[in-house]
């Protein structure tokens, strides 16, 4: 039986970590299978996902292949079975659409053929440019519903609960991204004849007769409003249009669950598959968030995974990854917890030109991070490389292969096409490993956090439909996207982790925010906010909340309506913006508490009248105020609406300020230390921390101010993350603290990864420590020092034994 639960995965009555790697099956001879899944097993996994081409399976129509009768790695069942018998768990995703650079994102050629009308139009009836499809056509959904009812029969009787080892399906993949990254919405007469029924159960008559100029039942002015909208109502329809999205591909999802139940599949979580990231940052990744957030929180069961394409985790992208596991924690049900579906790792050579070389630390930093955050599942993409066969249907496109990579696919991958291990499987393997051997304790921790929260507006992350030819639109897409990342993460986020804030997210647009529970808000604000937005923003404050916002305070809402509760909240008046000219260069001086500062460049500052405001930045040569404290009823602001640098101090301060301390922090000299802390009710924590730089850091640790490991200092090796334990439990031996990470736990050992000169592992236990050449024991009140003889970098294995 598989649970969902406290936002933890439980299975059979306990809560477990999930670290699979995906494996192609019918991108490998069979003969292959057991090789790749004996490296997995080597580098510490516990489970395999893969998805299952549905153009593979079905070549023709009715044609169905799960046996390997017409190919031998088509051997669905034998795959899964041979998962089963190496012990491991299995993740199936089926589609309908899987992309993976398969030919038609996985779809059968004659889907397409026997059902052109699937095939959208979107602005201005283009044809779209990607291989999306009308997802809730009748005719795609008919032929999407009779794939399931052969795919799923296979998985149902190989479910755990029912005596096999599949523990979740995924339905469908990256629902929305292709008509996203073309700017493409599907645009179909279905689609439009739905959309006109939605808004007329949105709207009454009078309100749509204002906010659109023509009659919806008006079939021909209907699309052609839509496909091609005028300025007058431009801002309006981008906003229902998305809205309208968001709903159909949650009933899509829906309706895909209702099929593969209906066909046996039940009694395990359904996954959606959230797209986003790009270019090796997390800037557009929660647009991901926000189109599918409503389809994974319809209804208990569903769990949403990641797609972490990130490269090296280092200074310049760890805030990216940070920012989004809180959003999507900031939306989830109770329950839910985060997990990883498509969790890059590998070199990166992804073209074969070796452009892309990762550092081994990447997957290893990523992995940390995720896990102190709470994920409960990651699931390694791409593993294992593997090879693309010719079809026998050829299509003639110039290879006939199954996908458009050529013959080989995942020569990126840990492990490649012919089964070689690249430089990245070691690094890989050890934190897989690591992370398994105290899952007990991590599959139930929470991460600590400080009296502070980013906010996530999901609204600010619905762009993705923009009308080329509207300058309205592009206007407020424009600031909101200028707005909404970029400055607020790699300014405000990462002066607030490097000052050693942990803090998860909250979603102001759609749940309550209550001081209690969230005494602090991070804001990044655009010119545009919904007018509900800055109404709850100021009530928060008046109520005895706090916000920092930076970026601009909001003059309008959504659709471009002038609307200032905000600013008339915080007693200010905007009075226009500075920007960076030709032979202007923006400088900006601090003042009131933000100063003593240098002079600091920037190329954006709103300006205000600050009535009774504390100003606390002014633009050079007008002292016209952009930064400022205000009070509003219980509560205060610190807003920050210019450009600025990311001045860890200020940004503490002004935290402090508000009301928001940090607990855990370090006093070393150079920044680029994340910490964040782990644990359990009972008190059992992990200190989690990564260099982000490539040179060794000599710090000390403090929490609450007090220092941790009796204050002992500690060297954070360049690019090494590490996992310490603080009054971990196992079989009757406390470790009280440890400068070592826990890498394998026995009823009569404990093994750790060494990482100091000399490491320290603090104990307290009634059991008797065996003597060992490696280690000597000092006994210190309750607690024997274990003091280790061995430097970490000429030997980092040291085993305690008990008797």
């Amino acid at each position: 039986m598989v649970e969902i639960k406290n936002k933890q995965i439980w299975i059979d009555g306990r809560p477990q970590m999930i670290m699979s790697g995906e494996i192609h099956y019918y991108r490998l001879a069979k003969e292959d299978w057991q090789d790749r899944i004996d490296k997995l097993k080597d580098a510490g996994f516990n489970a395999v996902a893969s998805y299952i081409p549905w153009l593979c399976h079905e070549p023709v129509k009715g044609q169905f292949d799960f046996t390997g009768a017409t190919r031998p790695e088509l051997d669905l069942a034998g795959f899964i079975e041979l998962c089963a018998a190496n012990g491991l768990y299995f993740i199936a995703r089926p589609g309908p659409f899987i992309m993976a650079e398969m030919k038609n994102e996985g779809l059968p050629y004659w889907v397409y053929e026997k059902y052109p009308e699937i095939v959208p139009v979107t602005w201005d009836e283009r044809p779209v440019t990607t291989k999306t499809v009308d997802y809730l056509a009748p005719g795609f959904l008919q032929a999407a519903r009779n794939w399931y009812a052969e795919v799923m029969p296979v998985l149902a009787g190989r479910l755990h609960g029912k005596g096999g080892n599949i523990i979740g399906v995924q339905l469908d993949n990256e629902v929305g991204m292709l008509s996203w990254v073309s700017n493409s919405p599907d645009l179909t007469d279905n689609v439009l004849s739905d959309f006109a029924a939605w808004l007329k159960l949105q709207y009454d008559a009078e309100t749509l007769a204002h906010r659109y100029p023509f009659n919806l039942d008006e079939e021909d002015a209907f699309r052609k409003g839509v496909r091609s909208p005028s300025e007058r109502y431009a801002a309006e329809l981008r906003q229902d249009l998305g809205y309208y999205m968001r709903r159909r591909f949650a009933k899509y999802i829906a309706e895909l669950r209702r099929y593969a139940e209906e066909f046996g599949v039940s009694g395990i979580p359904f996954l959606v598959n959230i797209h986003g990231t790009g270019g090796g940052r997390g800037f557009t990744y929660p647009i991901g968030i926000s189109q599918l957030f409503e389809s994974y929180t319809q209804a208990p069961g569903y769990l949403s995974g990641s797609d972490i394409y990130f490269g090296d985790l280092n200074m310049e992208s760890f805030q990216d990854l940070y920012l989004i596991n809180g959003f999507m924690d900031a939306v989830h049900l109770p329950d839910q917890p985060l997990t990883s579906l498509e969790f890059n790792c590998g070199d990166a050579n992804f073209g074969e030109t070796y452009g892309g070389r990762l550092d081994p630390s990447a997957a290893d930093f990523k992995t940390r991070m995720c896990i102190a955050q709470g994920n409960r599942m990651i699931n390694f993409y791409l593993f294992s490389g593997g090879y693309n066969y010719r079809m026998d249907l050829k299509p003639g496109d110039g290879n006939d292969r199954v996908a458009f990579t050529g013959e080989r696919h995942g020569f990126a991958a840990p492990v490649g096409p012919d089964g070689e291990l690249s430089y990245t499987y070691p690094r890989m393997a050890r934190v897989n490993k690591t992370v398994l051997a105290v899952a007990d304790k991590l599959a139930v921790m929470d991460e600590e956090r400080d009296a502070v929260a980013f906010a996530f507006i999901p609204d600010y992350y619905m762009t993705e439909y923009s009308y080329p030819q509207s300058a309205k639109m592009q206007e407020i897409v424009g600031n909101i996207e200028a707005n909404r990342a970029h400055g607020a993460w790699e300014i405000m986020a990462r002066a607030m982790l490097l000052a050693g804030y942990r803090f998860g997210s909250v979603d102001v647009q759609n749940r309550p925010v209550d001081p209690g529970k969230t005494p602090v808000i991070a804001l990044p604000s655009a010119r545009y906010m919904h007018a509900h937005i800055q109404r709850k923003l100021a009530d928060f404050m008046v109520s005895g909340g706090s916000v920092l916002l930076y970026g601009e305070v909001p003059l309008y809402d959504m659709e471009g309506r002038p609307c200032k509760v905000l600013a008339e909240a915080l007693g200010i008046q905007p009075k226009g913006t500075r920007r960076v000219e030709e032979n202007y260069y923006l400088s900006l001086c601090a003042d009131g508490w933000a100063a003593p500062r240098p002079e600091v460049r920037s190329h954006f500052a709103q300006i205000f009248e600050h009535g009774n405001a504390q100003p606390i930045m002014r633009v050079y040569g007008t002292d016209e105020v952009c930064a400022f404290e205000a009070e509003v009823g219980k509560g205060k602001a610190i807003v920050l609406a210019a450009a600025y640098r990311c001045d860890i101090p200020l940004f503490r301060e002004a935290l402090e300020r508000l009301g928001a301390t940090v607990g855990l922090t370090q006093d070393g000299p150079y920044h680029g230390v994340f910490m964040t802390s782990t644990a359990t009710k009972d008190g059992e924590r992990f200190i989690h921390m990564l260099n982000l730089d490539g040179f060794d850091k000599e710090i000390h640790i403090y929490d609450k101010g007090q220092p941790l490991f009796e204050g002992r200092s500690f060297v954070l090796s360049g690019k090494d993350g590490v996992m310490l334990p603080v009054n971990v439990v196992y079989h009757g031996v406390k470790i009280v603290y440890s400068t070592a990470e826990i890498t394998a736990v026995t009823e009569r050992s404990l093994q750790f990864r060494l990482t100091q000169p000399e490491d320290i592992i603090a104990i307290g236990t009634d059991r008797e420590i065996v003597p060992s050449e490696e280690y000597v024991c000092e006994r210190s009140g309750k607690v024997t020092l274990v003091r280790s003889k061995k430097h970490a970098r000429v030997d980092d294995r040291l085993t305690i034994a008990f008797r």
